[in-house]
This record gives C-alpha cells, sequence and structure tokens, in this order.
C-alpha cells in the first residue's frame, strides 16, 4: 500500500484505500499522509502520528500536530509550539507562539514577542532580524514586513534581494511576484522593478505567461507579462 494512495475521508475522520475505510478505527480528526508517509492524527488520547499501518510512532500526545515536511512536525504541547523528528524527539531546546512548516529546510517562527524570523533544521535563527511578518522560502526567496510597515523579498541568508519595498508582495512564481504600491496591484521582476504601469484590485501570479486581474472598475481580465491586455473573462 503506497501512502500516496491513502486519502482522507470526505468527514475527517478516517483514512481510505481504494475506497475502503482502513486501519479500522474511526478519529476524532485526521490529516492527509505526507512523505515518507506519516499522518497526523488526533482521538480521545490526544494528537500525534501515526504510519501507512496505522501504528503510532510515539507515546507522546499534543494537543495537535501537523504534517511532516523536511523531516520535522510543527506540535503544541500546553499551548508552546515547536517541531518533532520521526521519532518523536523534539528537534531543539525552544519554543514559540507559532511554527510553519519546514520549507526548502527552513521555517518560519513568532516568538513571544510576536515577531516572526526563520530558522533551520536545528531550530537555530538564519539571521538577526526580526520582522512583524515572515512567509515561507520559495526558491530561496520568502516574503517579510518590517517594522516601518513595508514588504520586501529576503534571501535564504537574511539578506534583501534588492531595495525596492511594498505595501503588500508575494511569492516569487516563474521569476515574477505579484506587488502592491499606493495605486494598487502589479507585477514585479527579481530586481523588484514593475513589468507594465497599469495597476490593479487584484493579480494572479503568472500561469505559462498569463494573469488573471482585476482592474479598477471591477472587471476580470487576463494579461500578459507585457501588462498587455489580452480578453476580457
Amino acid at each position: 500500500m503506497n501512502w500516496q494512495d491513502i486519502t482522507v475521508s470526505s468527514d475527517n475522520m478516517h483514512f481510505l484505500f481504494e475506497g475502503k475505510q482502513i486501519f479500522d478505527k474511526q478519529f476524532v480528526e485526521v490529516l492527509k499522509f505526507h512523505s515518507p508517509g506519516l499522518a497526523p492524527v488526533l482521538d480521545n488520547s490526544g494528537a500525534y502520528h501515526i504510519d501507512i499501518n496505522g501504528n503510532e510512532l510515539y507515546k507522546n500526545r499534543y494537543s495537535r500536530t501537523f504534517g511532516f515536511y523536511c523531516n520535522r512536525a510543527s506540535v503544541v504541547e500546553n499551548n508552546r509550539w515547536f517541531h518533532i523528528n520521526e521519532k518523536g524527539d523534539k528537534v531543539y531546546s525552544a519554543s514559540f507562539l507559532w511554527t510553519g512548516n519546514y520549507q526548502e529546510n527552513l521555517c518560519t517562527v513568532r516568538n513571544d514577542s510576536n515577531q516572526y524570523f526563520h530558522i533551520d533544521l536545528n531550530g537555530n535563527r538564519i539571521y538577526a532580524d526580526s520582522y512583524v511578518y515572515a512567509g515561507d522560502y520559495k526558491d530561496g526567496i520568502a516574503c517579510v514586513k518590517s517594522q516601518d510597515g513595508f514588504y520586501r523579498h529576503i534571501d535564504n541568508k537574511g539578506e534583501f534581494i534588492n531595495n525596492k519595498s511594498f505595501l503588500d508582495l508575494g511569492i516569487f512564481h516563474k521569476n515574477f511576484a505579484t506587488a502592491k504600491d499606493k495605486n494598487g496591484w502589479f507585477h514585479i521582476d527579481r530586481l523588484g522593478n514593475e513589468l507594465y504601469n497599469e495597476r490593479y484590485l487584484t493579480v494572479e501570479p503568472f500561469y505559462n505567461g498569463f494573469a488573471l486581474a482585476t482592474n479598477l472598475d471591477n472587471e476580470k481580465l487576463i494579461i500578459d507579462e507585457k501588462g498587455q491586455k489580452i480578453l476580457e473573462v
């Protein structure tokens, strides 16, 4: 039985394989399996993880558990958040008000001062700065909101990738990111330069060269990477 073929029931209370319930057990809540074949579950004893045979990985119980990413899973114990490994061991000594999921071996966390920053697999900060908000890394770049209220992109060493700042910002997708200034949303390249002059109420990332946008008249349209209108939707 391949873990990728195991699905979650519509009521999120048990697992299915080829449409049939497996493990002969109903949980309070389950989340889907993640590599290397482990799933978070909740029953009357608490939250923990199981393998593809339905066996618990460890004896500890938590108030919440989340999926494994980069061989680390976020768990909550007594309102404190941290990560465990596949043996159920805590992987670093610190705990936080919130932890994200590891992406590219780095993870965003929120400390007791409600400040965000990123840690490595061993729980060490990867830079000294703290932010109002910090998002996940994708292709070595993450969005952060600084104390001045502006968003910027940082690399995986915590350095700004350009000298541009924005009122809001998205992650890079195929070399372009969504960004917002006082006039609205648009797209930028990795240097932070706008691709076109137009501004929109909303824009989505480019999908194979085209993006869905909503203009200031609340009309939806498709634009290309030069900002040219292709058609109305």
